[in-house]
């Protein structure tokens, strides 16, 4: 992405304030590895201001480091508030998994990088699905969520063009997630709390299977 294609996109005022304060963060992290907050962070509960144009010509430079990080986590998705900035802006990607029946079962294909600004979604039809779920700002913890299963995505891409898109299976569990971190939520505020179980746990009691109906 170049600087002319994201003003094309993007008509705000640049906000000098915070685009100091984000070029001095990635500043003191040269690989663009970014440290991720964790619960209790309040900025993880704040609804994140829409993005319109805040960081100029910095904006890219955000969007590979959001993109090194979750990569170095590793993750398969990561919202601008889990690094401590509250605008309303995520990437995603997911490689997706090796085992053919877990795959199909969950739904989970490779997903390639993409860019998601000011994000919304609103579930297609009744189907729900439920499947064990973790955070990177919840390190060390899973539980089980029950999402619709398809969603109807809208916002902009990293270039502010307009996206609207229909994502069924793991794809749209990972664009539930992120959008929640944007509206201040939490995967735990939908979990089935009584199947909280720590990463090993989980591995060793419900690794076997992507079915968590016994948790």
């Amino acid at each position: 992405m170049t600087p002319e294609s994201h003003a094309v996109g993007f008509a705000g005022p640049v906000d000098e304030e915070l685009r100091d304060q984000v070029a001095s963060h990635l500043a003191r992290h040269e690989d663009g590895v970014l440290p991720i907050v964790q619960a209790g962070h309040p900025v993880l509960r704040r609804t994140a201001v829409p993005y319109t144009g805040q960081l100029g010509d910095l904006f890219p430079e955000l969007v590979e480091a959001m993109r090194r990080t979750m990569h170095a986590a590793p993750g398969v998705g990561l919202a601008a508030p889990q690094i401590g900035l509250g605008i309303a802006v995520a990437v995603i990607q997911d490689q997706g998994v090796s085992d053919p029946e877990d795959a199909d079962l969950r739904e989970r294909h490779p997903l390639p990088f993409r860019v998601l600004v000011n994000p919304a979604y609103e579930a297609v039809g009744d189907d729900r699905r439920a499947f064990y779920e973790g955070c990177l700002s919840v390190s060390g913890w899973q539980a089980v969520v029950a999402r619709p299963r398809t969603v109807r995505l809208t916002g902009q891409d990293e270039h502010g063009r307009p996206v609207d898109d229909v994502l069924t299976g793991w794809p749209a569990r990972i664009v539930q997630h992120e959008t929640d971190h944007l509206q201040g939520g939490l995967y735990l505020d939908r979990a089935e709390l009584r199947s909280l179980a720590s990463n090993d746990s989980m591995m060793r009691f419900w690794g076997q299977t992507p079915d968590p109906s016994g948790a």
